[in-house]
């Protein structure tokens, strides 16, 4: 086989030194491929290979202007290394290309993590990285560096990229969330079974002193990954913190039989009051239908259902006053303060 070509281009002291123009199914992850000369490789002489890393000066000897560079169709990977995205990449790939160049101990962390866990999070426009902390934290105009002092246990391993743990993501986003917000990303975790209450536990006390700690310790307790999506734990979480009496996740609906027919999102059985949320899935015209016929059979069981949809969601009144005005009126009466 023939020595690769070498060129030399310089680098960011956070990127590994050597990316090769390798296929996405060879290129390792977390991990820079050496070509041999310790540089990064250039493409042969032809079209830019749709996402294999190329240098800018090889760009620009093919006819690539700097600014076309800037275009959103090229991503930077690190100092004059760039990597051109087809169509089709989705933001797993994308972040497979950023790992190749990271640092051995780099793991995707905080908000990343968590949309990359299954957590009903938007991923940020710049991914989040967390390293081992060194005299001069590395950074990179491409990501938000963090640093981290991470176990084994706080790094796992999801569709081949190194990962914070779902206890470690938890952790990092208790101390940038609303805890409501962050009860949400706690019960999809659990949900996802990345999370449970013997990792958090054991996460937790370790986290002495660390930011975000006592918000999380607060907010574990309150997770349950009975909660099917961000509104519904939101939704648990403003009843659960008001003065009303804690609902139940996912309460069975019973026919004459004694056959479970349906589930709420949340409710009070002893009350028989029921709230559900109404997603964007509901105007589908099957789901629609199926709701119908749902609604139908838990009034002719005898239960009252209030439906909330996503402009309920601006704060916790709208939620909490209907839920006690219905409560009221089956009965319910609060306690002595």
């Amino acid at each position: 086989m023939a020595a690769p070509t070498c060129v030399a281009t310089t680098h960011s002291p956070m990127i590994n030194r050597a990316v090769t123009t390798v296929s996405p199914a060879q290129r390792p992850v977390h991990r820079s491929a050496r070509n041999g000369c310790g540089d990064v490789g250039t493409l042969h002489r032809g079209p830019m290979a749709p996402r294999e890393p190329f240098t800018t000066a090889t760009a620009l000897s093919r006819g690539l202007t700097r600014g076309r560079l800037r275009a959103p169709r090229y991503l930077r990977l690190a100092h004059g290394v760039v990597v051109e995205l087809d169509d089709a990449i989705d933001e797993v790939e994308r972040l497979a290309l950023l790992a190749a160049v990271l640092p051995r101990d780099a793991a995707f962390s905080h908000r990343t993590a968590a949309a990359l866990l299954g957590a009903s999070i938007d991923a940020p426009a710049r991914p989040h990285v967390a390293l081992t902390p060194r005299r001069v934290l590395p950074q990179h105009a491409g990501m938000v560096v963090h640093g981290r002092r991470l176990a084994d246990a706080d790094v796992v391993e999801h569709q081949h990229l190194r990962v914070t743990s779902g206890a470690q993501t938890f952790l990092d986003l208790a101390a940038v969330l609303p805890a409501g917000e962050l009860v949400a990303v706690g019960d999809a975790l659990v949900r996802g079974r990345h999370l449970d209450e013997a990792r958090l536990t054991e996460r937790l006390g370790r986290a002495d002193r660390v930011r975000g700690v006592v918000r999380a310790r607060e907010c574990g307790p309150l997770l349950s990954g009975l909660s099917q999506s961000r509104p519904e734990s939101l939704m648990r979480y403003w009843l659960v913190r008001s003065d009303l009496p804690d609902p139940e996740p996912q309460v069975p609906v019973l026919d004459r039989r004694g056959r479970v027919i349906a589930h709420g999102d949340l409710g009070y059985s002893r009350w028989k009051v029921l709230l559900e949320y109404e997603g964007r899935q509901h105007a589908d015209l099957e789901q629609f239908g199926r709701d119908v016929d749902r609604y139908s059979l838990m009034a002719a069981d005898g239960w009252l259902v209030l439906r909330f949809a996503r402009q309920h969601l601006v704060g916790p009144w709208t939620v909490v006053d209907r839920t006690r005005t219905a409560l009221l009126g089956r009965g319910w009466r609060p306690g002595p303060c």
